[in-house]
């Protein structure tokens, strides 16, 4: 699937990195935008154990507009993620760690700190509008609670 800069998107399908018996397969989420959070955690389910037992149809590998991942579940804290072909963006999550950092008042506290590195196809996206979807999913982790407000 190819985009055109500034074209907003119909649908939303979000790649999930899944680890796999034959190796790394990126199954996606399709039309994100019209599920539920239950719906969407039922679809990552299904997609993971459909990835895991190599059962996969070339339907729920096609179509991409984004990617996550999830290299902190095996420890990892940054990577270079690569866009698979035709996606517009991919991020690649951390492993969750407890680090000093100075409050509002200058106070040394311990922090849970995520690091979060992103790639973007600049023909399609332009690095500030990713930095600032960077800062928009940062607030939704740091408040999951923000999340509910979009349930339909």
């Amino acid at each position: 699937m190819l985009f055109k800069p500034g074209v907003l998107l119909s649908s939303h399908n979000i790649g999930i990195a899944v680890d796999s018996p034959s190796g790394l397969v990126v199954p996606n989420i399709k039309g994100l935008q019209n599920l539920s959070v239950l719906e969407v955690a039922a679809e990552l389910a299904r997609l993971s154990e459909a990835a895991r037992n190599n059962s996969l149809k070339p339907a729920d590998l096609e179509g991409g507009t984004i990617t996550l991942s999830n290299v902190g579940a095996i420890g990892g804290t940054y990577t270079s993620p690569i866009l698979m072909p035709g996606e517009a963006c991919i991020g690649a999550m951390g492993a969750i760690e407890r680090i000093p950092r100075y409050d509002a008042e200058g106070n040394l506290a311990p922090t849970m700190v995520m690091r979060m590195s992103w790639s973007g196809d600049h023909r399609l996206l332009a690095g500030a509008t990713l930095a600032r979807f960077s800062n928009r999913f940062k607030a939704l982790l740091a408040d999951p609670s923000l999340m509910l407000l979009a349930l339909r």
